[in-house]
């Protein structure tokens, strides 16, 4: 469990972490960001072994001597983990964090200084779930080579024949052969963000245990190595065209894969409970990186329609191009507003208390880089679409958030169904209720008699 209420670094010691990174982004992120694009690229094109390019290695190292890795990990979890003081975690809050993750997401592509820094999805997730949920051979053997950037992971949970936004819903097949003491496991997955790397060694996949048990305590979740006869890559999913190499969204065949009985987490029929633990500090990690490339690209904006003229004036003195300016200021400040409300929440109570806050983050910000991001599209004409700047890989990445870590309609529809209960339980305005008519002062009757002054004026 988390120690609570978590007070992060001290205001000082912060905002020199946060210069320090800031540091690193315009000396080493800003200039590489075209390299590791053609690096990426040519990786690709080269076939099916993808690795990571030289400059992401090199920046790694650079990061770790600047003491800016694993910055996503909180001190809590370096507690639980205990393994030393390198792994204790960077010391700050879920606001904090936050602070730095929008400065990360001002990259292009968005997680270029995530993945520097060790803070990428799925990642970061998938370190937090062993931690937290591991056994302490399992943190030994993949959690530590994870937290150092040996290896990369990946997190199996979406599947193509089912409506997945509902994790009741996964049922990949896991059956039991007590004999051998293994699970085998037999079905497909897709989406599964960072297989495609040959640098991703450890698997956590969701699965049904039980299909005859409770709804909720059906599926379990089993690390699987990525060198487990039976795992065929079958295709990179291509995210409107960008296969995201060499990191990848891959979608998978399992064919009588085995995996021993105490490579399950937790325990067996606690999958779902581990899924809304991971999921949280998830969805809020992106749409903190969202918000720094919200304001990248509302900057390039700022400075493209001072510079380009139309029909006799500057662009930036037409009202319609101001209007964008001003109502892209004013989302990005408030999504930023509920990312920080969250972040406190979770800070102060904890992720299940802030469970409602987390969805309204996920379901507004990635909707709202998407719309701020067309705009600045829309500033730069044709030029806004294309590889000259990072605006169309933005655009990109909000929409596909916006399924990632579940649908908007999901986290509308757990918004709605906990502000009805709240509203219900603890708003002392629910009570009050309506205005109650009197039905016996009644207007009038259609029987009634009609004046002679009314009869005149008919």
């Amino acid at each position: 469990m988390a120690t609570l209420p978590n007070i992060g670094l001290p205001d000082e010691e912060f905002a020199k972490l946060k210069s320090k990174l800031w540091h690193f982004m315009e000396t080493e992120i800003y200039p590489n960001e075209k390299l590791f694009e053609e690096q990426s690229r040519e990786i690709e094109r080269q076939g099916n072994e993808w690795y990571e390019p030289e400059i992401l290695k090199e920046l790694k190292m650079k990061a770790k001597e600047a003491n800016l890795w694993n910055l996503w990990l909180p001190s809590d979890l370096g507690g639980v983990i205990d393994m030393g003081p390198q792994y204790a975690g960077a010391g700050l809050n879920n606001k904090q964090y936050g602070a730095l993750c929008e400065i990360m997401g001002t990259a292009n592509h968005m997680e270029f200084a995530a993945q520097a820094t060790n803070c990428t999805s799925p990642d970061t997730g998938n370190m937090e779930t062993i931690g937290r949920f591991g056994t302490k051979e399992q943190k030994e053997k993949w959690l530590k080579p994870l937290l150092d950037g040996r290896i990369k992971s990946c997190f199996a949970m979406t599947e193509p024949a089912v409506a997945s936004s509902d994790a009741s819903n996964i049922s990949i097949d896991i059956q039991k052969d007590y004999e051998r003491g293994e699970y085998v496991i037999n079905g497909r997955k897709w989406w599964i963000t960072g297989a495609g790397s040959l640098k991703c060694q450890i698997m956590i996949l969701m699965g049904k245990t039980d299909p005859d048990g409770d709804k909720h305590l059906q599926q379990s979740m089993v690390l699987v190595p990525m060198d487990t006869p039976g795992i065929t890559l079958l295709r990179p999913m291509q995210v409107m065209g960008d296969a995201d190499a060499p990191k990848g969204h891959m979608d998978i065949l399992y064919e009588n894969v085995r995996v021993p009985f105490e490579n399950v987490l937790l325990g067996e029929g606690r999958g779902f409970e581990i899924a809304q633990a991971r999921l949280g500090p998830g969805r809020i990690h992106h749409c903190m990186r969202l918000i720094g490339a919200a304001e990248r690209a509302l900057s390039l904006m700022c400075r493209r329609v001072t510079e380009r003229k139309a029909f006799g004036k500057y662009l930036v003195d037409f009202d319609s191009i101001l209007q964008d300016i001003a109502k892209s200021r004013n989302e990005i400040d408030m999504g930023r507003m509920l990312v920080t409300k969250a972040a406190d929440i979770m800070d102060t109570s904890g992720s299940k208390v802030a469970r409602k806050e987390l969805s309204m983050c996920k379901a507004v910000v990635p909707q709202m880089v998407q719309t701020v991001a067309d705009r600045c599209i829309q500033a730069h004409g044709a030029m806004g679409l294309c590889q000259d700047t990072p605006l169309a890989t933005t655009f990109l990445w909000a929409r596909f958030l916006r399924f990632a870590d579940g649908p908007d309609e999901v986290h509308w529809r757990t918004v709605a169904r906990m502000e009805v209960k709240e509203q219900q339980q603890s708003s002392p305005l629910h009570k009050i209720g309506h205005y109650q008519p009197d039905l016996d002062n009644v207007f009038r009757r259609t029987t009634d008699d009609i004046s002679d002054f009314a009869k005149s004026k008919l």
